[in-house]
């Protein structure tokens, strides 16, 4: 039996008919069902016969994709834009282990490229691998090698850079990059919620509106993903305002107290190609974007990128529950800086705050968020909000808990008043006022 073989495979009493596929051991066969759906079945236990032999030319990264029976070819347009395909890993870039049963990631860029052929003749890209894990795994250490690496793809000249990236901590890293990088080009980070071997993958809906988002007329630091559970549109969210609402809907980020700052609808991107501007006419924005530098895509004067990547690691977030025993915090003592999030309008019990007043008194910045999903936090209404603030607390607005974390680490590391830049709005992700938008 050879890969591409059309095979009946039978175990323990069940039958499976299929295409066979490349393994990732020998131990395993592994089929794809006309279903769609692959199986792992232990080639000791299985009775194996051809059924028609070569009906399928199968490439292990093509046939990641549901429909992939083909592969890209990758070639050089000069009438097209170049983007950057970096790939950190994640479901997106991910392939199922049939000696587990679990989702790893395993393929780099390039092996992205030929799994969704329908990115083919939207741009010229370049394909690099920053980091291959799960996202639960990123650290600040790869955000810097991150930040490093789109400064360099930027500067060499991509018109725009698509992250691939697994969602569990997506908002985190766009946040971080957010703040690491004044960008003169589209950064846009992509993933998928289920992987390339399901029916219901997102991957391709995702990676083609990615591309179409980063071949557009704006700078912004984005997180692209899909609108609603259907086909039919990818929602643009600010990097700083995003967050991950469900575990595994297809529609699992939205933008924090606003609409997302744009839609692409997927039918217009997919038929978009190479269509010059039509990658901007598939976008509806709902806020205007932050415009290129130097103006149009393809201008020379847009290669030049702002690159700030230090980041004091010694920051940590802490949720504020009822019944929280005050000794718990002393693991904070030492700490540059700390992030509460707090009740409400941004408040803990009163028995922690001579806690939290000896923190600051020992050089640690103490910014305040809240647990809200909207809102912003406002310690002068109630007593404890203002011993809070008599304590040295720094109220932090609307700023999304993690996004405050990822803006203490970096304004410790780059500005001279870390405690006044809590307070202000660097990267889009403190809002001047909270307006009901629904």
């Amino acid at each position: 039996m050879q890969p591409g073989d059309r095979v009946r495979v039978e175990r323990g009493g069940v039958t499976n008919e299929g295409v066979l596929l490349p393994s990732t051991t020998r131990d395993h066969l592994v089929v794809k069902l006309d279903g769609g759906y692959n199986v792992g079945i232990d080639r000791d236990e299985a009775d194996a016969e051809v059924l028609e032999s070569g009906v399928r030319e199968v490439d292990p990264a093509a046939d990641a994709d549901d429909g992939g029976d083909a592969t890209s070819e990758i070639t050089f347009d000069e009438g097209l834009p170049t983007v950057s395909l970096i790939s950190t890993g994640g479901t997106i870039a991910s392939t199922v282990d049939y000696r587990t049963g679990a989702v790893t990631a395993q393929f780099d860029a390039e092996d992205v490229l030929r799994a969704v052929p329908e990115l083919a003749g939207r741009a010229n890209y370049r394909g690099r691998v920053v980091a291959n894990i799960l996202s639960e795994n990123m650290d600040p250490s790869i955000w810097r090698d991150l930040a490093d690496a789109v400064a360099e793809e930027i500067e060499a000249g991509a018109d725009g850079v698509v992250v691939m990236h697994g969602t569990d901590t997506m908002q985190y890293s766009a946040s971080a990059l957010s703040f690491m990088l004044d960008s003169p080009v589209p950064i846009v980070f992509t993933g998928s919620q289920r992987s390339a071997d399901r029916p219901s993958s997102d991957n391709v809906m995702n990676a083609v509106c990615a591309v179409e988002a980063a071949k557009a007329d704006h700078a912004e630091t984005l997180v692209c993903m899909h609108a609603s559970p259907s086909d039919d549109a990818c929602a643009l969210h600010r990097g700083t305002r995003v967050r991950k609402n469900h575990t595994s809907r297809r529609d699992a980020f939205e933008t924090v107290g606003a609409e997302p700052l744009g839609l692409i609808d997927y039918e217009a991107a997919a038929e978009a190609g190479s269509e010059g501007d039509a990658a901007d006419a598939a976008i509806e924005w709902h806020r205007e974007p932050l415009p290129r530098s130097g103006g149009e895509r393809g201008d020379e004067s847009a290669v030049d990128v702002d690159l700030a990547p230090d980041l004091d690691g010694d920051v940590e977030l802490v949720k504020f529950t009822p019944g929280m025993d005050p000794a718990a915090w002393e693991y904070l003592d030492g700490k540059d800086g700390v992030v509460i999030e707090g009740t409400g309008l941004g408040h803990v019990h009163t028995d922690l705050i001579p806690r939290i007043e000896e923190l600051v008194e020992g050089g640690t910045v103490v910014a305040m968020t809240s647990q809200c999903l909207a809102g912003r936090v406002c310690d002068r209404v109630y007593d404890t909000g203002r011993d809070l603030l008599d304590a040295g607390v720094v109220e932090a607005g609307d700023t999304l808990p993690g996004t405050a974390k990822v803006k203490l680490m970096w304004a410790l590391a780059n500005t001279a008043d870390p405690a006044d830049a809590m307070g202000r709005d660097l990267a889009g992700e403190l809002t001047e006022e909270s307006r009901p938008w629904r």
